[in-house]
């Protein structure tokens, strides 16, 4: 969102980002935006989206805007009941296709309910944007909309930071430490490879990662960096041997992720293990950036690390094709959607 939102400040758009009050969320001290952060009594389950979605729509209802813009559909009916109150124009920015990740598959009653809110709100969103094509189709299938893709991609610097390897390898994980990204089989993996894994990050499973890092007796080979700051994650990722993108193939989110991380690595210059699935394929296809497993058991994770870290011919091909593609995937190239898209919007 600060990639997003820094975009449409920087040329010409007044932008005001609301959010959630989080302790463990850092942002940027400094932006070309406002922001706004709604401070919430609970912090999960029903009671915490009933809070947040009566305190969204009330900061809402004085404001003044051309457009609102709804990011996933936990802040969607505040935003689809203000541009109605208001008549202004909304758009939905679709990170991820909400009522298929794993923790909401696997709770039925809690899929169902965010299935009928997806339902209910998604075709009164005729203008919106996603991370990537399989996502878009299945909009369009699902409920009648045609959204445009606009990727994650990292911003490309000016400098590319060395590539200061330590002495001792470090494998890295970045991103949200949720359900889901393979951390009960990704740990006791690391019994069986020589190097040290780094997970930057926060979420709703780290309180089972760190039972899981005791349980296998890993306290010294497994750091737990908690969340930092964007520009702070730009100088860890360059330092590390290879990173990870891993998702278990459960729901239909997980199995067409196109994460934010595998894009990150790829800026960074260095190799990764990423699952077999479709968004990752046709990339990987098309770039070679990545080494892809097809099972993510703790043996085939420690197959695959142990490969990276001692095959120095691979390593060094997908490290060349990391440079290449990185002067193509990146936000610069990225973001010419993204204004073009909100053009359209403002003139419409």
């Amino acid at each position: 969102m600060h990639r997003i939102c820094s975009t449409l400040a920087q040329n010409g758009y007044s932008v005001h980002l609301v959010g959630r009050k989080m302790p463990y969320h850092p942002l940027p001290t400094q932006t070309a935006y406002q922001t706004h952060l709604i401070r919430c009594f609970f912090n999960k389950k029903v009671f915490f989206y009933a809070e947040y979605n009566i305190k969204l729509l009330f900061f809402l209802l004085p404001l003044k805007m051309d457009a609102i813009c709804a990011i996933d559909i936990d802040t969607i009916l505040p935003c689809l009941w203000y541009s109605k109150l208001k008549g202004v124009t909304r758009v939905y920015d679709a990170h991820e296709y909400f009522s298929e990740q794993k923790e909401i598959v696997t709770r039925k009653n809690i899929q169902k309910i965010w299935q009928s809110i997806e339902k209910y709100c998604i075709p009164k969103f005729p203008n919106g944007y996603t991370v990537n094509e399989v996502i878009a189709a299945a909009f369009l299938k699902q409920f009648g909309v045609q959204y445009q893709v606009i990727k994650n991609l990292p911003i490309r610097p000016e400098v590319f930071p060395a590539n200061s390897i330590s002495e001792k390898k470090i494998i890295l994980y970045q991103g949200a430490v949720n359900h889901g990204r393979c951390f009960e089989t990704l740990i006791p993996a690391m019994q069986q490879v020589d190097a040290e894994l780094w997970i930057v990050g926060t979420g709703n499973f780290l309180s089972e990662v760190k039972n899981l890092i005791e349980k296998n007796n890993l306290t010294q080979k497994i750091k737990l960096l908690g969340p930092v700051l964007p520009e702070q994650l730009k100088n860890i990722t360059p330092t590390a041997y290879l990173g990870l993108t891993l998702f278990e193939a459960t729901g239909f989110n997980q199995i067409n992720s196109l994460a934010n991380r595998f894009f990150d690595y790829i800026m960074a210059g260095i190799p990764q293990i990423c699952v077999n699935f479709p968004a990752y394929a046709a990339v990987q296809e098309k770039y070679k950036v990545a080494y892809l497993i097809n099972n993510t058991d703790s043996n085939s994770l420690a197959a695959a690390m142990n490969k990276l870290l001692n095959d120095t011919v691979l390593y060094k091909q997908l490290q060349q094709q990391c440079y290449a593609a990185r002067e193509i995937l990146n936000w610069q190239n990225e973001s010419i959607k993204l204004l073009s898209f909100w053009r359209n919007i403002c003139i419409s």
